[in-house]
């Protein structure tokens, strides 16, 4: 990248030389025909590149890895990580690359060829898979959602063998950073105390400057993935992976293989076709995150204190906090969602019973989640005296997963594919309790009067009815709750059906996909298809880890 027209771009290293015993000093592989498919225009602004110059032939080159500017160190990260239960001590970038940093942001390269980490992949990556993380990605950024986000994709002009030839892609990924929990895991298993204190210092210096020590950003990271979960929990974002690779110490959401949104509510709802066992369903979310937090903590325990018992004690205190960041923040969450922000009058008792009792209606109706609090604000402008009918709540017709109630705990059955967490392990205190948090606990005689306590008995329409009337009298601000529930979300059948146009070469369908999603909570004329749930015909939706 030596041309005069060329402009000035740095990325930085600070992982490689910083940490060079976890990055592999290597070069992406040159894709016989690069094109780009779509560029994120905004986000190149954000990084001071010029999206005029990336659409050229020497920009393409440099997105796709093959031409780095001078000074450039692209490495593939080392790390490992529980994957379902079971703990692999060697993952790392098989088809990914870190080109460097540029300003306080990675970029980073995925589908980009094979690594030394590649194990028995080809390292390669196809357009559907790449396209879906550029959609979901951007559409959690949209939701404000705290995520990873995608600069651009580019074609490759190959073909790669899946379950049939497709055209091959590489993403072009930015993030805060690529450090996540199984970085931490790689680098205690070397038994390097050295590489683990600078590893840390990595982290503190990135993403959480106040932190102070190793336990100060065990802390941090607790109190990010809180408020995270409890944000995919209030949107019904089901990620379904939730490796301990998968989760970043930045606080951001990241690897978009097999996720979705929920259509109809249902704890037990998996999409994965891979999770077998429902480990990430929707409802175990939160109880995942809290293992996966146990596991950082095991980490990093010989730096919280140099007695391993009060190391022990230190953690263990420090991962039960993310019951009561995760309980506040899905609290302020429902507070939002239903208009009752800055309602003081609307303690968090009243505010948790009125919650929980309609997600006990939502789950009874399998009404759809996004939807229904539109709806719900549209009503509230009108008297809520007469029985709603099942067209005015949105009520899915999509079947659901399952019918696991969401006022269960996961057990260990649901949380361990190869192993029961023990009390040493620090799982002990990772297991939320029921009554703890707001979207896992069932309402009890205690919360005062009872709308569907016994649904059995209860007519479904006259239930949403009677907590209609509690909720309006709290007096909500409907329009502020249409400026926090989206009306776009990326419906799984409109994902779908963007993405086989795209792969058969027509990028329309994706784009009025990306329109529609990257300005969610707008009601805007000719999109009512995008706010719409799933067709019946539509059938029960798997997705697969194609990233």
């Amino acid at each position: 990248m030596s041309d005069a027209s060329t402009p000035v771009i740095v990325l930085g290293h600070r992982f490689a030389d910083e940490v060079p015993e976890m990055a592999v000093p290597w070069q992406a592989a040159e894709p016989p025909a690069p094109r780009l498919l779509i560029l994120n225009e905004p986000l190149a602004a954000e990084l001071g590149l010029d999206a005029d110059w990336l659409r050229t032939g020497d920009g393409v080159r440099f997105l796709a890895g093959v031409d780095v500017p001078d000074g450039a160190k692209p490495v593939a990260q080392a790390y490992a990580g529980h994957q379902f239960g079971g703990y692999s001590p060697r993952l790392g970038d098989g088809r990914a690359l870190l080109l460097g940093e540029i300003g306080d942001r990675d970029l980073h390269l995925k589908g980009s060829g094979r690594t030394p980490f590649a194990r028995g992949g080809d390292g390669l990556a196809a357009v559907g898979p790449m396209l879906r993380e550029y959609v979901i990605s951007e559409a959690m950024h949209a939701l404000g959602i705290p995520t990873t986000r995608s600069l651009a994709v580019i074609a490759t002009g190959k073909s790669i063998v899946r379950e049939n030839l497709a055209p091959g892609a590489v993403l072009v990924r930015v993030a805060a950073s690529h450090l996540r929990v199984g970085s931490f895991q790689f680098a205690r298993a070397t038994g390097d105390e050295s590489l683990l204190r600078r590893l840390v210092g990595l982290a503190i210096d990135r993403h959480h400057p106040d932190a102070g020590d190793a336990l100060g950003l065990y802390r941090a990271v607790v109190r990010a993935q809180a408020d995270l979960i409890a944000r995919w929990m209030l949107t019904g974002f089901i990620h379904g992976v939730m490796n301990t690779d998968n989760m970043t110490i930045s606080g951001e959401t990241i690897d978009y293989g097999p996720c979705a949104f929920m259509d109809g509510f249902d704890p037990a709802t998996v999409f994965s076709s891979i999770d077998e066992g429902g480990r990430y369903a929707y409802g175990n979310q939160p109880a995942i995150a809290q293992w996966n937090l146990a596991r950082l903590a095991e980490a990093l325990l010989p730096l919280f204190d140099d007695d391993q018992e009060r190391a022990i004690e230190k953690a263990t205190e420090a991962l039960g906090e993310f019951r009561g960041h995760y309980a506040a923040a899905t609290l302020t969450g429902f507070r939002a969602k239903l208009g009752l922000t800055g309602r003081d009058d609307v303690d968090d008792a009243t505010l948790t019973s009125l919650s929980e009792d309609l997600l006990t209606l939502l789950k009874s109706e399998k009404a759809d989640f996004t939807s229904f609090f539109r709806t719900l604000a549209a009503a509230g402008d009108l008297a809520f005296s007469q029985t709603p009918a099942a067209g005015d709540l949105a009520f899915s017709q999509t079947p659901a997963a399952g019918d696991l109630a969401f006022s269960r705990t996961p057990t260990a059955g649901d949380l361990a594919a190869s192993r029961t967490p023990t009390a040493g392990d620090l799982a002990a205190s990772g297991a939320p309790a029921a009554d703890d948090l707001a979207f896992s606990r069932s309402p009890t005689a205690a919360d005062g009067p009872a709308l569907s306590r016994t649904p059995e008995a209860a007519d479904g329409l006259g239930a949403f009815e009677d907590w209609g009337k509690r909720w309006r009298a709290l007096g909500p601000d409907t329009d502020a709750m249409n400026r926090v529930n989206p009306v776009y979300i990326p419906r799984n059948h409109l994902v779908e059906e963007a993405l086989a146009a795209a792969t058969d070469g027509d990028l329309g369908p994706l784009q009025r996909l990306l329109d529609a999603i990257t300005a969610p909570f707008t009601e805007r004329p000719g999109l009512a298809r995008f706010a719409e749930p799933a067709p019946a015909d539509f059938g029960v939706y798997r997705t697969f880890c194609g990233t």
